[in-house]
């Protein structure tokens, strides 16, 4: 799963093994409770019975350090239910793709390359 925040929007592309998309979803930007994003992973991985592989990638712009709301999930990295790993974004060129919700290339590629490593 990728979790890509900007200041604008948060997408998300949760994946299953086979790569088939599972979810996809344009959110607002900001996190307006700091259990959000633990209890939508957990959500999924009670959903799917499996533990979730989540990456958060900003872009630069994004800083994912100090007084942010992206930075209270201190001690959520890996739980039962779910890994969360940090990454930047930026390297990574997006495009246009699915109508009403745009390009998620740049978040499956990420996906992929997580994967990979």
């Amino acid at each position: 799963m990728a979790i890509a925040p900007s200041r604008r929007e948060t997408r998300i592309l949760a994946t299953a093994g086979s790569g088939d998309p599972l979810l996809t979803a344009r959110l607002l930007g900001r996190i307006h409770h700091p259990r959000a994003l633990p209890t939508l992973l957990e959500t999924l991985a009670l959903w799917e019975g499996r533990k979730v592989h989540a990456v958060l990638a900003a872009d630069d712009r994004l800083p994912l350090f100090g007084p942010n709301p992206w930075t209270d999930l201190d001690g959520h990295g890996d739980t039962p239910l779910y890994s969360l790993d940090l990454t930047l974004l930026s390297s990574i060129r997006r495009r246009r793709g699915l109508p009403g919700l745009g390009s998620f290339r740049d978040l499956h590629a990420l996906l992929v390359r997580e994967v990979a490593r």
